[in-house]
């Protein structure tokens, strides 16, 4: 176990290869006991976020000409650095979010996992290239040799998610897919956990050392001020917008970007309920089964994952009480815990409180007592299905341990909330076989409205592999084109450009025909 007392925190920003300024401006807190820690962190000014971009801009300009292999082995030596530092990452990440240790570390192995998962696409890629050769005899006009690859599109600004402090953080997914796709790098910590941060950045700052990669390929400036984070994403030099947060800041952000001079794509992952459809049929075989697993579901993480399921669709009757009725006893057993932080606590408490008092919402039960102020209660609630349409904040997320029951007067009701539901990251449908074949209605409208659609499992948790989505329609995401988790996250910090009769001398090895996954015409 490592001795966190002679882990050393500067508190500073690295930028262009070194640390700087003095850390008096603030703390990251223990947001179980929600007093202060004692590290203290420098708030980036304006000065330093012009540096930051600077540096990515200067490194990008060297950075994107490597190779493949050579940006696949500067990815395998993050993980590695990272995987080395382990039990210092995982502690600190452990004091200033609360999360279990087992759950950090599983999610240490995930942030290594994508950068190696990339590293293995660069070395072996997946997408397709395509080569049109040339035919001078084609009439009325020769045809000319196009080749169709891509390009990085240059520096990206990434935000750290308060609710994954490795994952979707620091060299996260979005770290990870942009350096592979040739990209540099300005990640904005997040305040929450800043030493965890700093931890990840030294990590990579080694390996940046290590294959000898230009300095500003990497920066991170710590801050909690708002125009830190306004001032990166309208930096001219910055390319694109990585983001994990909430629906508020990242609608602030987007609009920035789009506002630019030159628009930029701002990639933000903004939340979701996540709902859940139950079929008649396994409703009546496994009603009790169904909601234990509901509250199993709902309470990872103290709800504080963006795919935590928050909105039960199932038709009213006997079935449904019996799922009612364990979902209450199950939900009532459940202690109180801490947030993340005392602000996501307190925004909690105020939309729980909220919708308490809308007469058309009735409570199902409610976890044990909370013992201080930043600890949250589990809820459970009730609504129909015409007041649940009807009522637009009844449908919006709440970011915790909270899940709405809407009861619906039949299939056609259930039919028109597919329809009708806003973007979201992934609904379930729960269904014996049989009863999928007579629901294709159904599960076509849910599927347009969602990026990943789930079959008889809860959806808490994201596979990262080659065909996984993490992306929705708004406000799931700002672009449900792409995702967020998987190999196809690279994509969004590529754009495509054609060589038209290039000397070969001068062509890129990626299309060069008979190269892997290169298709000729």
């Amino acid at each position: 176990m490592t001795d966190l007392n002679k882990v050393i925190i500067s508190g500073q920003h690295f930028i262009n290869g070194a640390w700087s300024n003095e850390a008096t401006d603030f703390s990251s807190t223990n947001p179980i006991s929600n007093e202060p820690l004692a590290y203290r962190f420098a708030n980036a000014s304006k000065t330093n976020v012009e540096d930051a971009v600077a540096a990515a801009k200067q490194a990008f300009m060297q950075y994107r000409s490597f190779a493949p292999a050579r940006r696949a082995e500067f990815l395998e030596a993050i993980a590695d650095e990272i995987q080395a530092d382990i039990e210092a990452i995982t502690q600190t990440a452990h004091l200033e979010t609360g999360l279990p240790m087992a759950r950090l570390q599983g999610e240490t192995g995930r942030t290594c996992g994508q950068l190696r998962l990339f590293a293995g696409n660069l070395r072996n890629p997946i997408d397709t290239r395509y080569v049109d050769l040339a035919n001078a005899e084609r009439q009325p006009l020769p045809k000319p040799d196009t080749r169709l690859t891509t390009l990085p599109l240059g520096p990206v600004a990434v935000f750290g998610a308060s609710n994954f402090p490795l994952a979707f953080s620091t060299a996260g997914g979005d770290t990870a897919s942009a350096l592979a796709a040739g990209c540099a790098i300005v990640v904005k910590g997040h305040p929450a956990h800043a030493a965890t941060s700093e931890l990840v950045t030294r990590a990579i700052a080694r390996a940046t050392e290590k294959c000898d990669m230009p300095n500003g390929v990497f920066n991170l400036v710590q801050g909690f001020a708002p125009d830190v984070s306004t001032q990166l994403v309208t930096a001219p030099a910055i390319k694109a917008v990585g983001f994990t947060g909430s629906l508020k800041v990242g609608r602030i952000l987007s609009d920035l970007c789009a506002a630019r001079a030159e628009p930029i794509p701002f990639y933000g992952e903004l939340g979701s309920t996540n709902p859940q459809f139950i079929l008649a049929n396994i409703l009546e075989e496994q009603a009790e089964s169904l909601a234990t697993t509901q509250v199993q579901s709902m309470l990872m993480g103290h709800g504080q994952f963006c795919t935590s399921p928050g909105v039960i669709v199932a038709v009213k009757g006997a079935a449904l009480n019996r799922y009612q009725a364990t979902l209450a006893q199950d939900v009532a057993s459940q202690g109180a815990a801490n947030m993340l932080t005392a602000g996501i606590a307190s925004t909690y408490q105020t939309q729980i409180d909220t919708l308490l008092s809308n007469p058309k919402v009735e409570l199902i039960a409610q976890g044990e007592s909370s013992p201080a102020n930043h600890f949250t209660r589990p809820v459970a609630l009730k609504v129909s299905a015409t007041d649940f349409i009807n009522s637009v904040e009844v449908q919006q997320e709440v970011f915790g341990p909270c899940a709405i029951l809407v009861e619906c007067d039949d299939k056609a009701q259930m039919q028109l909330i597919a329809e009708q539901l806003e973007g979201q990251l992934t609904a379930s449908i729960h269904g014996l076989d049989n009863e999928f074949a007579d629901n294709h209605a159904l599960i076509e409208a849910i599927a347009f409205n969602v990026g990943r659609l789930i079959f008889n499992q809860m959806p808490t948790g994201v596979e990262v592999c080659h065909s996984m989505n993490h992306g929705g329609p708004y406000p799931a995401s700002t672009d449900s084109r792409t995702t967020s988790v998987g190999s196809a996250a690279m994509a969004r910090f590529e754009r495509p450009i054609c060589y038209q009769n290039m000397p070969k001398s001068l062509l890129p090895l990626r299309v060069n025909e008979g190269e892997a996954g290169v298709i000729t015409f």
